[in-house]
């Protein structure tokens, strides 16, 4: 590999990935079925905040992600805090109106209504991987090493083929949670902390809730 191609993988990392899955989960909200939706009004403002966070977080630190910034940080934790609770409200309400028998227009629209807020699920434990695995994606990209890495990715031991200065991205990050919530268990990434393991038995836990519960009222549905 030549210096130009180290030296690229040393800086930041985009931000499109990131802000793409997080505008996602505003956004699915608005194709949910009607008969599961609180109101529009809310989904408008839900999507509003988000962009006004992301908008903070880019002219805080423009171009690639590389400031390291106390502050940046907190507003980003704000902001995956708030599509964390709504996607577990989201995920609770599901899950109640399931068991006390709430009427489903049809099973396609109990299927679209569970897949949104597994989609959600699944983009919102990426986001916390992203954010909190070795100090975030800034500190990954300064190869900060004040904090300790929460997973161990096989291109790590393969430097000869990814580089010497590869560091995990949010796809990366995508990739685990979305194994995560399909398999219930890690695949060839491996978590080293307590807290990403405990991280992943909430993600499995509520995915297994999602589609063994909603799979079986769908089917009753018929």
């Amino acid at each position: 590999m030549s210096n130009r191609e180290q030296e690229s993988q040393t800086i930041g990392e985009r931000r499109w990935p990131m802000a793409i899955a997080v505008l996602g989960t505003g956004g699915l909200f608005f194709i949910i079925p009607e008969e599961f939706r609180l109101n529009d009004l809310w989904h408008y403002f839900y999507l509003a905040f988000l962009l006004g966070l992301l908008l903070i977080l880019v002219i805080g630190d423009p171009g690639r992600i590389d400031r390291e910034s106390r502050g940046l940080r907190f507003i980003t934790g704000v902001m995956l805090g708030l599509i964390t609770l709504v996607t577990l409200l989201s995920a609770l309400r599901l899950v109640l109106g399931i068991l006390s028998n709430a009427q489903f227009d049809a099973p396609s629209s109990l299927l679209m209504i569970g897949g949104i807020i597994w989609i959600t699920n699944v983009l919102a434990f990426a986001l916390w991987y992203w954010h909190l695995d070795s100090g975030g994606p800034a500190a990954r990209a300064h190869r900060d090493i004040r904090t300790q890495p929460a997973f161990r990715f096989p291109e790590q031991g393969l430097p000869e083929v990814v580089g010497e200065y590869w560091f995990p991205k949010f796809v990366d990050y995508l990739a685990l949670s979305f194994n995560t919530a399909t398999a219930f268990s890690p695949t060839d990434i491996a978590a080293i902390r307590h807290w990403p393991k405990l991280s992943m038995i909430t993600e499995s836990t509520i995915s297994l809730s999602l589609i063994g519960l909603v799979l079986a009222r769908a089917v009753n549905v018929l």
